[in-house]
């Protein structure tokens, strides 16, 4: 059975993007400097491509730093109890809100230059603005759990999970309530613990 060319085609964009940015990754821990030529050679896509995804080398190599610094599923996931389901998501917004304390200044930097690219328009329609790396943390978490959960809940759980968990909830507790790191971990434990027990009833 084929896929639908509407869920494979932004799968396909994203994992486009994922190479472009492991390329500039693996470019810059040999200690070179490269031009987005080099990173599009290196990912084994054309200049013309590259630029469609990024409309500089700094924004790459910017967005690249951060890259190599998100958490993985193991790394989060590989301890944590098979079946407390909230316990395995404030894990995973626990090592985002780690990776941005961690990387706040070029997450920022990052964020402002998604806004500015799309109040201009400059970005094409068809190509992703923003890797998602929360989404799969998320679904890593939920998936031993799912049979606790009614099964037509667990897509929107997960979207809404992805709303809460990364930069853009970061900002919201951080420069919207003003709240320090311990109250919004606090504040963001109590959403996922709502959230869920949503999706179980």
């Amino acid at each position: 059975m084929h896929a639908s060319p509407r869920i494979g085609r932004p799968n396909q964009k994203q994992r486009t993007r994922k190479d472009l940015l492991d390329a500039a990754a693996r470019l810059t821990k040999q200690g070179l400097k490269p031009s987005l030529e080099e990173v599009a050679q290196e990912a084994l896509v054309s200049r013309a491509t590259a630029y469609r995804y990024f409309p500089s080398i700094e924004a790459l190599l910017l967005e690249a730093s951060v890259h190599v610094a998100a958490p993985t599923v193991e790394a989060v996931l590989g301890q944590a109890p098979p079946d407390d389901l909230v316990e395995r998501l404030v894990r995973v917004d626990d090592a985002f809100q780690d990776m941005i304390l961690g990387n706040e200044p070029a997450l920022r930097m990052m964020l402002a230059r998604s806004l500015e690219h799309s109040v201009r328009g400059e970005r094409p329609a068809d190509v992703p603005a923003r890797q998602n790396r929360r989404s799969a943390l998320i679904e890593a978490a939920i998936a031993p759990c799912r049979g606790q959960l009614r099964p037509e809940a667990i897509a929107p759980l997960s979207q809404a999970l992805a709303m809460l968990i990364g930069t853009e909830g970061f900002v919201a507790t951080r420069d919207v309530l003003q709240m320090d790191d311990a109250a919004a971990r606090q504040a963001k434990r109590w959403a996922i613990e709502a959230l869920v027990a949503g999706a179980r009833r």
